[in-house]
């Protein structure tokens, strides 16, 4: 097996059960690593070193524009159609700070070459133009002579949403503090005032050249043939001659001798008068397997666990709201470590500064706790074990950590892809070195941390006139660009937009489309995928049982029924839980429930759940508390279950407190990054009581909920202690409660009796369901926050006026979203992104964008989707294609734990087997006629459908809609 390349490298990994080859090619030096296991869930990345030299975004940017047609498939969105027609469990494209990556799987080995086949053409083969630029990276636009000049562009809008929101500001700070010299002290992304200087030249240098083989890394992953991959990819590399790259090498950055300090603005409204703080320190290089894990297992130490000694103590101090900092950032050349608050007053950072110092000092001094590392090394462990990537495939998190070591040459030595891979023997190391008493984690402490001058303290200080200074400063800037051009240049931008507006405008030929390959409607399978499930009665309880193979490990899930609160509680749901968990119990501490919790089991946890009901004006509403643990620790994570269920504190006003606040402080943060699931949750709170309570218990009632519960814990303990001890007696009942087990079938026999045991050593409290009504909002509502970006929703109960959405609409969908709002309203309108909601179980529909310029044209293109399946062509193909991309959907790939936790939500919510088989086979049998039918949704949302808008102010209050208005932060 050879095909042009040579094997370098060949290891077993016992821990992951895959056998990995390194392999070169020979003409071009393109590396390459193949990972064989049996694996059905197969991916490939093509990856480059990108490091930058500027902010102006160019890898970003590229990211985006090689998706935007290639030679052998000249349209202009092969990466659309792929999702629109591909039965993909990961298709997308990632910049990181030194490395752009084109990751694919799926599960379909023909699909699965067909995805191969379209990335590697897109990356090094794109038809780049000048249009590309300016779609997905900026351009100019100009609606008259008299009119100002605006940028517009896909990366452009991204970023301003990201230069929006503060945890993402403090992040880059933070790095950038630490790596003045380096790829690693400028924006890859790109800053929104740098990106309009990026030239047509310097794009199309960019890819010359860093998207060449001889600066690949080839990545494959799965059971698919091995000696396929090498063919595969020499016969794209053998067209190349090599090419020196060492310019895309990334040095280490020269080691400071003095700390420094920043101090920065964020943009803010007057309501918010705190700042963000972290203090930074570089470690080391990322590819000593024995200090990486190490590492890991110091920043479990750390903050891992609520009560972990510097977490605990920064929460102590008062002065802040919750952590920030990422802790430790492992995916660079050389690792660092941030930690520091958030909702600090800026006055109290040296305070702050000081308490995390002397926490260190003193760990150093008087010695680590031996329960928090017995914690923190059986936690690493079994997340090693566990190798639980949740809705990412494994291999591509695989990729991702070959990628730290791999990417970096050093003296002529290629960096070793496999270095951090195997961790048995590395947690062998520590483990030895903790049983033969020596103090690892204090002399890491003491030489990483405490006398290492290589660090940072960053400050985020609130600016209230930052968003209109910007806005000010970016007017100007279009202002004098506009005041030198001539009235030839002002038409030729004009000119230009419009044609950039007709091009993207313009439909693909059929023949260019038929270039794509797909599977067939014929190759798909025409029955679900049914996930075993056992319904038994333990002790008057339900128990689901899942038979499922998980290695080892029990997932063990108890719901308990939501329903039964009344209003004034149900918004304590995640407090409650979190209390459950992170208050101790009668019999422990805080600290050593925590620690008991860590050196036991996987993890403890409560994750409220709230959804309509199949055909029903009910709610599935469930405060569930979740555990994983190893065949042998079941009985001792069931006692621990027990203890919480049966003696929680709740009662400790100073843990409540800090947890309120961080929940508040959290809630607060992901407004900006996560504005459009805020919006989308908004909406649905209109259309079912499920989605009102999901509302009430997440969404942004909760947050106002909790900013005024933060207050009444000081005014009025005893009446939020009353409340929560009213919600124990209410929700923590073997009344109705039930339980879910996924695991290996030979875990059951040993799950089974201590689940019993547990049911039957709950009090047995009577309650009534209590109905509910919908929340009553504005029917148009404008949320302002100190944002450049905006996130636009509009939404209506279907139900309500009489229409139904079948299985086909998952199919019409797919051109809803992936065709007609990509085009309208990222492609068109410059936003990031925009979804199409079909809410099958509340019967509605919600249209959402994401980081978007604008706002009334958003809705105005909700609207006329209508007419858009009045008259699209649908093809033979593009139905075929949709059909393909919604059975992907239904048939998404997930982890035993995730299929086990999925079973159990379709059991409460009706979703039962037999449904969901009617729904593949109305989704399989589309025709053209189910997309004229579902133009009447449309047509409902946009004569009846609420308006929800979260952003800028000032773009809601110049919209021309009528909004009620309301400062959000």
């Amino acid at each position: 097996m050879s095909h042009g390349f040579t094997k370098i490298q060949e290891m077993e990994i016992t821990e992951m059960g895959s056998l990995a080859h390194v392999y070169r090619h020979d003409k071009t030096g393109a590396r390459v690593l193949s990972v064989i296991n049996d694996d059905e869930n197969k991916v490939f990345g093509i990856s480059f070193r990108t490091p930058p030299e500027d902010s102006t975004g160019v890898a970003h940017i590229l990211e985006h524009s090689v998706l935007c047609g290639s030679d052998k498939y000249p349209i202009k969105e092969p990466f659309v159609e792929l999702l629109k027609g591909s039965l993909q469990t990961f298709l997308n494209a990632l910049t990181f700070p030194d490395k752009t990556c084109y990751p694919v799987a799926s599960a379909n080995v023909q699909d699965f070459y067909n995805l191969i086949d379209v990335y590697l053409d897109a990356v090094f083969h794109p038809r780049l133009t000048p249009n590309t630029l300016k779609q997905e990276g900026w351009h100019y636009e100009l609606e008259g002579t008299d009119k100002p000049i605006t940028y517009k562009g896909v990366v452009y809008n991204e970023m301003k949403g990201a230069y929006s929101s503060p945890d993402s500001l403090l992040y880059e700070h933070s790095q950038q503090s630490l790596f003045p010299d380096t790829t690693y002290g400028i924006d890859s992304g790109g800053d929104p005032f740098v990106i309009p200087d990026l030239t047509f030249d310097q794009f199309m240098a960019f890819h010359r050249d860093h998207y060449h083989p001889s600066n690949g890394y080839a990545y494959f992953y799965g059971n698919d043939d091995p000696e396929k991959r090498l063919e595969i990819l020499d016969k794209v590399f053998s067209h190349y001659e090599a090419i020196d790259v060492t310019t895309t090498q990334v040095p280490l950055q020269k080691r400071f001798t003095e700390a420094v300090q920043v101090r920065k603005p964020y943009p803010a409204s007057e309501r918010l008068a705190k700042g963000m703080f972290t203090v930074n320190w570089l470690l080391a290089e990322t590819a000593d397997p024995n200090l990486n894990l190490a590492l890991h297992v110091l920043e479990h130490i750390l903050i891992g666990l609520p009560s972990s000694p510097l977490k605990k103590a920064l929460m102590d101090s008062g002065l802040g709201d919750d952590l920030a900092g990422v802790g430790l950032e492992a995916d660079m050349r050389q690792m660092f470590f941030s930690i520091g608050l958030k909702g600090i007053h800026p006055s109290n950072a040296i305070k702050a500064e000081s308490v995390i110092f002397h926490t260190i000092k003193e760990l150093v001094e008087s010695g680590i706790d031996q329960a928090d590392i017995e914690a923190a090394v059986n936690s690493v462990e079994f997340s090693l074990r566990e190798n639980n990537t949740g809705s990412y495939p494994r291999g591509l998190s695989l990729m991702f950590q070959a990628l730290s070591t791999w990417l970096y040459d050093d003296d002529g030595t290629e960096g070793d892809p496999l270095a951090l891979l195997p961790f048995e023997k590395p947690l062998d190391h520590i483990k030895g070195w903790i049983n033969g008493g020596d103090k690892i984690f204090e002399e890491l402490l003491a030489r990483l941390f405490l006398h290492n001058p290589h660090r940072s303290t960053v400050l985020l200080e609130p600016d209230h006139t930052l968003s209109a200074t910007m806005a000010k400063k970016e007017a100007g800037r279009l202002k004098k660009v506009k005041d030198s051009m001539t009235e030839a240049q002002l038409e030729k931008v004009m000119a230009d937009a419009e044609e950039l507006s007709r091009l993207q405008a313009a439909p693909d030929s059929p023949e260019a489309l038929a270039t794509i390959p797909r599977l067939s409607v014929s190759d798909l399978p025409d029955e679900n995928r049914i996930i075993p499930t056992e319904v038994r009665d333990v002790a008057g309880a339900s128990l689901l049982y899942h038979d499922l193979p998980t290695n080892g490990i029990a997932y063990l899930d108890f719901g308990f029924d939501l329903s039964v609160l009344p209003d004034t509680l149900l918004p304590y749901a995640g407090i409650f839980g979190r209390a459950l968990t992170e208050s101790g119990t009668d019999k422990h501490t805080f600290v050593d429930l925590s620690q008991w919790i860590a050196r036991t089991s996987g993890g403890i946890w409560a994750h409220p759940f709230a959804s309509p009901i199949r055909d029903s004006r009910d709610a599935a509403a469930q405060l569930f508390l979740r555990a994983k643990a190893t065949g042998d620790k079941i009985a001792e994570t069931t006692e621990i279950i027990r203890e919480i269920l049966t003696s929680a504190k709740l009662d400790n006003k100073e843990r409540l407190s800090q947890i309120v606040s961080e929940a508040r402080a959290r809630a607060e943060q992901r407004l900006v990054p996560s504005g459009h699931q805020v919006v989308a949750t908004r909406l649905r709170a209109r259309t079912h009581v499920g989605h009102a309570m999901e509302e009430a218990m997440s969404g942004l009632s909760n947050l106002d909920f909790l900013r005024r519960l933060e207050t009444r814990i000081e005014q009025d303990f005893r009446g939020v202690a009353k409340d929560l001890e009213a919600m124990r007696t209410l929700l923590l009942s073997r009344n109705g409660v039930i339980c879910n087990v996924t695991a290996d079938n030979d875990l059951l026999p040993i799950v089974e009796p201590e689940i019993i045991a547990l049911v039957e050593g709950l009090p047995n409290a009577e309650a009534a369901p209590v109905t509910r009504a919908l929340l009553d909002l504005p029917k148009a509502e404008g949320l302002a926050i100190p944002a450049q970006v905006n996130y636009v929703g509009k939404g209506v109960s279907l139900a309500d006026h009489g229409f139904i959405p079948k299985g086909s609409a998952l199919v019409v969908n797919k051109i809803i979203r992936t065709g007609y709002l990509w085009e309208k309203v990222r492609v068109q309108g410059g936003a990031y992104g925009a979804f199409c909601i079909i809410d099958r179980l509340a019967g509605a529909l919600a249209m959402v964008s994401y980081r978007d310029p604008n706002v009334a044209a958003t809705i105005k293109a909700f609207d006329a989707a209508a007419d858009y399946l009045d008259s699209v062509s649908i093809t033979t193909d593009e139905l075929e294609k949709s059909i393909i991309g919604a059975i992907g959907e239904i048939d998404s790939y997930q982890l035993p734990d995730a299929k086990g936790f999925t079973a159990l939500t379709r059991h409460l919510t009706n979703l039962d087997d037999a449904y969901l088989q009617t729904v593949r086979e109305q989704a399989l049998a589309t025709t053209e006629k189910d997309f004229r039918d579902f133009a009447e949704a449309i047509r409902i949302n946009a004569a009846h459908g609420d308006i929800c808008i979260l952003g800028d102010q000032v773009a809601m209050e110049n919209s021309g809609l009528e909004l009620d208005m309301q400062q959000v932060l």
